[in-house]
């Protein structure tokens, strides 16, 4: 018989560890309620794991629960979760399998996925009923994902003791509802998740737990052919239509481009400038839209950086080892298509490269949490991102708290794929846009805004400007408010610079007819550059942006799309010559 002093000296015992005040303040709600199931929405780096294993303690002490299962959305987060339970005095097996259907008896649980529970959840269910079960259910919008999963696990789940659900995203794209999670109703006839405790990145920048998000988007000219072999140019950024939009994108990201070779140029500064400056192991992340994309970037960074970076994908068996040892090591940079997309530790991630096509909240949300985990006062993290219309509002959007509501859209469809990504999310890397073939021709780079705190700073300025290097050079260790009172006083510079600059607006107005023909010379001349430039990455497989590069520091002048004719003369003539 376990009397109130045993159960008060156990819970001394797994009190060791010291809580942050809303793990404390959730703890105390949970142990005063004792919940069958109870819903934990804390943001990505807030200790959502410590919280968990911290009630599984507490059940386990007083006897509550015989037994803890966790289920999780990777293969990589099962070992994180054993890691992570064995610090805090708990044994969980990671490497349960569904054909043995049993682990030893010295283990206090198993860590499980979603997938392998939908695959046998009577076999699971047989098991959570043989002991009394605490199971946590991490990411639990992943119980939604597929009708096979949401089943499997209420089929596996149903009849444990207690169920604690976690999530940094406690929303979808989608009406599938989340298992386990109460819903209740709202004006206009839809449901609203309900969380039991809530805490979001807003408080928890206010508290120091997380680390401020300054996103860094690049705009720029964007130029393609369509299978029928006409040619377009799209500004990103810029109102266009879904499918100008998609391919602008596209391009853009295109790994033998100019653009993305222009922005981890600057990212890899920004990323010295952290280590320079008060962060000497912080570490990049690029995010890509597929594997061999991945591949190609990881090329494109070895050339700037002259070290080969870290690649993880998701069919490699190699991955989560890949993870653990960029985690434990001080190399540069890391780059990825899903297996860093959600949940998983690398605390010195400080720098990223959002290098995808992926759009959902959820995604976005998830990505840029990787990002924010603080370790000590004063780090930063930097996102470079494409200056596109949905991503700069979810940017700006940061900091807003999301319910998975039932009923109603959360979003108008952008027509860049949602669903498909949304599936590939779960599962598999993001595929490419089912659209007509089109070829990416070219896309020069150029910072067009900061976002921080939901606030815009800065105006356009090309690659390489002094302005752009103001924005990258900021100190590796600032506090929130430190944050934008830098680019506040950035922006007054760059705008007090340029306003001191001759104005040539009255030559400009005399002569439009000019100004016309000036317009229809560059774009030709822009066209037969890049058509020069593709020869030449066909002769020596040099990316297109290490071309373009190349071009500028040989002769000088800014990126082609702010270059004059006789700039762009001059690096015809010379590529010629090559």
């Amino acid at each position: 018989m376990v009397t109130s002093t045993d159960v008060d000296t156990d819970r001394r015992i797994v009190s060791g560890a010291p809580l942050r005040a809303w793990q404390r303040r959730a703890l105390t709600r949970y142990l005063t309620s004792n919940p069958t199931d109870y819903l934990a929405v804390a943001t990505p780096g807030a200790g959502k794991t410590t919280f968990g294993l911290r009630v599984a303690s507490e059940l386990l002490a007083d006897r509550t629960v015989e037994r803890i299962t966790v289920v999780a959305p990777t293969e990589h987060l099962k070992h994180q979760w054993a890691a992570s339970a064995a610090r805090n005095g708990i044994a969980l097996d990671p490497n349960f399998s569904n054909s043995t259907g049993s682990t030893s008896s010295d283990f206090d649980g198993v860590v499980l996925t979603y997938a392998q529970v939908a695959a046998h959840p009577y076999r699971h269910r047989v098991r959570t009923e043989q002991y009394k079960t605490l199971v946590i259910l991490d990411e639990i919008h992943h119980g939604g994902d597929a009708k096979s999963w949401g089943d499997g696990i209420r089929e596996a789940f149903g009849d444990a003791t207690r169920r604690l659900a976690l999530t940094g995203t406690p929303f979808r794209s989608d009406d599938s509802p989340i298992p386990f999670v109460t819903y209740e109703p709202e004006p206009g006839g839809g449901q609203r998740s309900k969380a039991d405790s809530t805490y979001g990145y807003s408080e928890a920048l206010r508290d120091g737990v997380v680390r401020p998000v300054v996103f860094l988007a690049y705009s720029g000219e964007a130029s393609w052919r369509t299978s029928a072999g006409e040619e377009f140019t799209a500004r990103l950024g810029e109102p266009l239509s879904q499918e100008q939009t998609a391919r602008a994108w596209r391009t853009a990201l295109d790994p033998h481009g100019d653009w993305i070779y222009a922005v981890f140029t600057a990212a890899h500064r920004r990323l010295m400038r952290l280590r320079e400056s008060g962060v000497p192991d912080a570490g990049g992340l690029v995010i890509a839209t597929d594997q061999q994309n991945a591949r190609d970037y990881a090329d494109l960074l070895h050339s700037i950086t002259g070290k080969k970076p870290t690649v993880v994908l998701s069919d490699d068996p190699k991955s989560s080892s890949r993870i653990e040892e960029f985690s434990n090591s001080t190399d540069e940079w890391m780059v990825a298509v899903r297996m860093v997309s959600e949940g998983v530790d690398v605390p010195r991630l400080s720098v990223g490269v959002y290098a995808t096509n992926a759009s959902t909240p959820l995604y976005f949300a998830q990505a840029i949490g990787r990002f924010v985990r603080s370790r000590r006062p004063g780090e930063t993290a930097s996102v470079f991102l494409p200056s596109v219309t949905v991503l700069l509002q979810l940017a700006s959007e940061l900091e807003a708290e999301r319910d998975h509501v039932l009923g109603k859209p959360h979003r108008e469809s952008d027509g860049l794929d949602d669903a498909i990504l949304t599936d590939a999310n779960k599962r598999k890397d993001e595929p490419g846009e089912e659209e007509k073939a089109f070829q990416s021709l070219h896309a020069d780079a150029e910072l067009d805004q900061v976002i921080y705190d939901g606030s815009s700073f800065g105006t356009s300025t090309f690659v390489g400007s002094e302005e752009e290097s103001d924005y990258l050079g900021l100190p590796g260790l600032l506090d929130a408010d430190q944050v934008r009172t830098l680019l506040q006083q950035r922006q007054a510079q760059q705008v007090t610079n340029r306003s001191s600059r001759p104005r040539d607006d009255e030559a400009a107005k005399a002569a439009p007819n000019a100004n016309e023909r000036t317009g229809e010379n560059l774009l030709a001349l822009r066209k037969e550059l890049n058509t020069l430039v593709a020869l030449h990455n066909q002769r020596t497989g040099k990316p297109h942006g290490q071309i373009h590069n190349d071009l500028r520091e040989r002769l000088g002048g800014p990126p082609t799309a702010m270059a004059t004719g006789d700039q762009l003369r001059e690096r015809i003539a010379a590529l010629r010559s090559w």
